[in-house]
């Protein structure tokens, strides 16, 4: 399944510090209290705090711009596009600043006990074999590729993303192919209780 960057709606967030444009969601038309997972971009526009997710487990990847994230009174972490996903416990108090903008992040969040996540970037040569496993594989593209999967091929534009589901006990092939094809996947599984 295509998920265009372009059908996502915009939503100001409670504090109006940013905005968010959901890409997907389980169950389908779940809320903010009801998900088992959910995979969404925002551009954050100024300091604040973040909301508080009890429950919830946070992954954040800045695509653009440069982000300060302070978890729990902690350090800041300064966070760029190249920089690995930052993972936290959504019941945490948290704090972004951006200290570069605009600052667009990708975050991933999980209902604790149901569903994990693991999010990986890559900036690779022209052709990138994949085998993917996981229940929910989400590649969003960060410039334009083309993904090859289960004698399928499509076109993806920037944060335009790909829904890829592995079979029961037979991983996913699938080829990135681009000039440079730079994205992250985000690999969304049933926890192990």
């Amino acid at each position: 399944m295509i998920l265009r960057a372009a059908d996502r709606v915009a939503v100001h967030w409670k504090n109006g510090g940013g905005l968010t444009r959901e890409v997907a969601v389980h169950p389908a038309g779940s809320d903010l209290g009801s998900f088992d997972w959910r995979v969404s971009l925002a551009e954050v526009r100024s300091a604040g705090p973040f909301s508080s997710f009890p429950g919830i487990d946070r992954h954040l990847a800045v695509i653009s711009g440069r982000l300060a994230l302070t978890i729990a009174g902690g350090p800041p972490a300064l966070l760029a596009p190249g920089s690995p996903a930052c993972f936290f416990p959504g019941d945490l108090p948290a704090a972004a600043e951006p200290i570069e903008s605009p600052v667009r992040d990708l975050n991933v969040m999980t209902r604790r006990g149901r569903c994990r996540a693991r999010l990986r970037r890559y900036d690779a040569g022209n052709d990138t074999p994949l085998s993917l496993h996981a229940d929910n594989t989400f590649l969003l593209a960060l410039a334009p590729l083309t993904v090859r999967a289960a004698g399928e091929t499509v076109e993806l534009g920037a944060l335009d993303a790909a829904q890829l589901r592995a079979q029961r006990d037979a991983p996913l092939a699938v080829s990135v192919v681009g000039a440079a094809p730079d994205f992250w996947l985000i690999e969304i599984e049933a926890a192990c209780v």
